[in-house]
């Protein structure tokens, strides 16, 4: 061994509050729209069992802008049901007024969340105090950790690295979910703060891992979550040669997934007997369901 150079087995393991492998869940619906709380609890189950230690209820892939505060709460009571205690379960919350965001925080403690997804506040776009105070105002709404998500292609405002690390302050903000494809900006809250940096593109999934990332929360975990934690696994045992293999291996479905012009909302449901998506969603053509469901049994034919 080198001096002074620390093996992989003697470097510190980043916090993992909520878990490693996170899937960002979609929330099936029935034929005519309805929530299902049973296909919900099935689904649930099965991502557990194949590999999800933790799991994001009502964020972008669960349709959290058009479903209802009681919808969000049903859900997560369901879920809570049937996987139990174990499992820490995310409620996404947020919208463009803090109001809103407030009162869907103490639902989401009430019903029995372990911590929030919180978004930045979109369409107005505050600048960055005034993001800054929207998040702490949420923080101290509820007893419940933060995990901030940082995505502007959605919401059309950054969560800047500046003030990340003033965030980063406060005991309840534990983590990022970050898709904010900077990952320079990442790495150095990285360096500052005990943050747990969870990615939220899963094509960065790696590399943010790489860095001290705490793992990702997935929307392509919904129809391969043991594929989508595989190179973790592998990187967490020495063997990066291994990892970037199988992050190669899961290129084709993410791609087609998350960067084919559809939402990844779309792109799960085509794959999963889940139920429609809500409007102004429509669901995948029949081309597109079927380029998805051939990288999808590649996939499983792979690994």
């Amino acid at each position: 061994m080198v001096p002074g150079v620390e093996t992989a087995s003697m470097t510190t393991t980043p916090p993992r509050p909520f878990g490693r492998t996170l899937c960002a869940m979609i929330t099936p619906f029935t034929a005519t729209g309805a929530l299902d709380p049973d296909a919900a609890r099935a689904h649930a189950a099965r991502l557990v069992a194949e590999g999800c230690d933790g799991i994001v209820l009502s964020g972008t892939t669960g349709e959290s802008p058009t479903t209802t505060g009681a919808e969000k709460s049903a859900l997560l009571r369901a879920v809570r049901a049937e996987v139990g205690d174990g499992v820490p379960l995310l409620s996404g919350v947020g919208g463009p007024d803090t109001a809103s965001t407030l009162r869907l925080a103490r639902e989401a403690e009430e019903a029995g969340a372990d911590g929030l997804l919180v978004v930045s506040p979109y369409y107005s776009r505050p600048p960055q105090a005034a993001v800054e105070a929207y998040f702490l105002r949420v923080a101290e709404s509820t007893g419940l950790p933060l995990m901030l998500y940082d995505i502007p292609g959605r919401t059309g405002v950054r969560i800047e690295p500046e003030t990340l690390l003033r965030l980063a302050d406060h005991p309840r903000v534990i983590a990022v979910k970050d898709c904010s494809y900077d990952l320079l900006g990442a790495t150095k809250v990285l360096a500052r703060t005990s943050l747990a940096y969870y990615s939220g593109s899963e094509e960065l999934n790696l590399p943010l891992y790489a860095v001290g990332g705490a793992g990702c929360v997935s929307t392509v975990a919904n129809v391969a979550p043991r594929q989508m934690r595989a190179p973790l696994d592998a990187f967490d045992a020495g063997r990066t040669d291994e990892a970037a293999r199988l992050n190669g291996l899961t290129a084709r479905l993410v791609e087609l997934m998350m960067a084919s012009g559809l939402p990844g909302t779309v792109t799960a449901k085509a794959l999963l007997d889940a139920g429609p998506v809500r409007e102004p969603l429509q669901p995948a053509g029949r081309e597109a369901a079927g380029g998805l469901r051939k990288a999808y049994e590649e996939l499983l034919a792979a690994c």
